[in-house]
Parts: structure tokens; C-alpha cells; sequence
């Protein structure tokens, strides 16, 4: 059983871990029994703005704090916040970074509903994005939602491994494939970006990416 955590707009290893799970029929969990923790993929993601790399943030409903950042609170009872607009913030940002990429258009409808729609519950709304995301991909991997106890220990866990926090060398099994950026020829290839960067670049062939973005041995 394959388990990750619940992410917002998640990182391209994150979904290479998906196409890969659709082609063995692998089983994954995601685990929203898992205590919230900040800065990380639950409620941000990355994308390719013009002047480099932009972390979009989720803010969400104040929760007691334990050391070291992490929340006493399951991640399924994460409650969003409409604090600073960010809704609207955060779908400007996608269009001025993906506007002129050569399939945004074939996605911004969906993309812009979904801003539109006021979810209460963080993982509802990163469970929607992500099932969009995977049917524009094609993909549709056996996924559970997790709700119950902590789940110690998976094979494999990447809950920690995905994280902005860990350097990308810590996914042994990932490898960042070039492909096509708006902002490349200023920026250079930005590895490992959110999926709606891969997604508006490349289109259908960002499944190809994800087919070459794991390891033989993943």
C-alpha cells in the first residue's frame, strides 16, 4: 500500500507516484488521520511565476501548535480560511504565470470553478483539485481517503519524503525530467514544480514526464 499525504496542487513526484500506482493497479492511501503541519504540500504548492519559483499558501482556521510546527489537529479536521482573499489571489497568479503556456486554456474552466467553490475542510478541497487534475491526466488510481487511526508505518510511507522541506534527493526513486516552461529561457528548468505547471506546459504529453519521472526500480 502506497500512502501520502493530502496535498494542494501537488508536486510532480507526487503524481509521478500516482501514474506509476494506476500501472501496477497499486492500492494508495491518503492519510488525513495524519497530524496537520505548516509549510509544507497540504496547503501549498509551487508553480513558475515570471521572476522564479511562487509558494501559494492556504491559510486555515487558527489550531493549537506543538513543537516544531505540527498541529494537534487531523488533517481531515483542517478548516479553511477566507483570510486575504486568497482564493482570488491565487487563480490571478495561475493566470499570469500560465496564460500564455499552450493548454492552460484547456484547463482554466475547471480550475477557476474550483476557486470558486467555498470548501470548508482543506483535504475536501485539495481532494478536489487532485481528482481534477487526475481526470485531465487520464489517470485513475485505486485511491482511499483515510480517516481513522494514525497509520504507523507503509510500504511505501511517503508522507515525509514528499515535503518542500526535504531536499528532492530524498525521493530515491524520483528523477526531474525536462520539459518545457514558459519562464525557462530567464529561469531555467525548475524542477519538480506543481502539477498544474507540468499539466499547462505539456498537456497530454505530461503523462510521458510522469511515465520517465520514476526510477526502473520504483
Amino acid at each position: 500500500m502506497m500512502l501520502l499525504s493530502a496535498c494542494y496542487l501537488p508536486p510532480v513526484s507526487y503524481v509521478a507516484r500516482l501514474y506509476a500506482a494506476c500501472r501496477s493497479d497499486e492500492a494508495v492511501t491518503i492519510d488525513l488521520a495524519e497530524h496537520y503541519q505548516k509549510q509544507t504540500y497540504r496547503n501549498r504548492c509551487c508553480i513558475a511565476a515570471a521572476d522564479g519559483p511562487l509558494a501559494l499558501s492556504i491559510p486555515v482556521e487558527g489550531m493549537p501548535k506543538a513543537a516544531g510546527g505540527t498541529s494537534h489537529t487531523p488533517m481531515a479536521d483542517i478548516r479553511v480560511s477566507d483570510h486575504g482573499r486568497w482564493r482570488s489571489l491565487h487563480w490571478r497568479a495561475l493566470v499570469a504565470a500560465y496564460e500564455s503556456s499552450p493548454f492552460f486554456d484547456y484547463y482554466a474552466d475547471d480550475l477557476e470553478r474550483l476557486y470558486a467553490t467555498p470548501f470548508t475542510f482543506l483535504a475536501d478541497l485539495n481532494a478536489a483539485f487532485l481528482h481534477t487534475v487526475l481526470d485531465d491526466l487520464d489517470l485513475h488510481p485505486r485511491l482511499t481517503a483515510h480517516r481513522g487511526a494514525y497509520i504507523a508505518a507503509a510500504e511505501p510511507d511517503l508522507r515525509r519524503i514528499i515535503s518542500p522541506k526535504m531536499p528532492l534527493s530524498a525521493d530515491v526513486a524520483y528523477r526531474s525530467v525536462p520539459y518545457y516552461q514558459v519562464f525557462a529561457d530567464r529561469l531555467g528548468f525548475l524542477p519538480n514544480l506543481s502539477i498544474i505547471d507540468l499539466l499547462c506546459c505539456m498537456g497530454p504529453e505530461a503523462r510521458l514526464i510522469l511515465r520517465d519521472s520514476l526510477r526502473s526500480e520504483a
